[in-house]
Formats: C-alpha cells, sequence, structure tokens
C-alpha cells in the first residue's frame, strides 16, 4: 500500500483539480450542467484515482486505477480545447493548464511503470 498524500503525482492532481474549478467558475451559466461539471468531475478523478488505487493490495490493481486517471486526463484535454473552441477560456488559460496536465500525464505514466517492475 502506497501513501498517497506522500505521492507528487496525487499532489499535483490536486492542485490541478483547484485551477480547474477556478477557471469553469468563468464558464457561462448555461454551462453549469454541461462542459463546467464534465471538466470538474474529470479533474476530480484524477487525485481521487490515485487515492483509491493507492489502498490497494497490489500493484497490479493500483496500476489500473493509474489507467483510469490516464483516462481522465485525455478526457480534460479534450475538453480544454473544446472550451477554447467556444471561446470560454483563453488560449494562454489552456496552454498553461494544458502543460501542467501533460506534466501530470508523464509522472503517471512513468510511476504505472514502476509499479509493473516491483
Amino acid at each position: 500500500m502506497h501513501r498517497f498524500k506522500e505521492l507528487e503525482i496525487w499532489k499535483r492532481s490536486r492542485i490541478f483539480c483547484s485551477n480547474v474549478y477556478d477557471l469553469t467558475s468563468k464558464f457561462p451559466q448555461s454551462e453549469t450542467f454541461g462542459l463546467t461539471n464534465q471538466l470538474r468531475r474529470a479533474s476530480v478523478s484524477l487525485p481521487s484515482n490515485i487515492a483509491e488505487g493507492s489502498s490497494r493490495s497490489s500493484n497490479k490493481e493500483f496500476s489500473r486505477f493509474l489507467e483510469i486517471t490516464l483516462g481522465s486526463a485525455y478526457e480534460i484535454e479534450t475538453q480544454l480545447l473544446i472550451a477554447f473552441d467556444l471561446n470560454f477560456i483563453e488560449e494562454t488559460e489552456m496552454d498553461d493548464l494544458l502543460k501542467e496536465l501533460q506534466e501530470i500525464i508523464k509522472m503517471v505514466s512513468k510511476f504505472k511503470t514502476t509499479l509493473k517492475q516491483a
């Protein structure tokens, strides 16, 4: 079992989630149950799946939760691009979040690889 609160990927995912909440608070009211909700749910999924996976008894099970985390990350990437297409966010806002998201994806992928080797 891993201590998720000590994992850098969990810490960065949690901060990323807060940044998504800040960003989506500026979306149009009409998007409350649309893109705002989708982005928030997917961003909450990042640290949540890392935490849940860390409680599992095997690295194989933890690895499965990291796969789900990666799926949520790519979902977020798509949703940020759509938000940009709809002029809900500026290009710089999108670029900043996508850059951080790519770093999280790399970290999760690398960590997943180390679990398979253990």
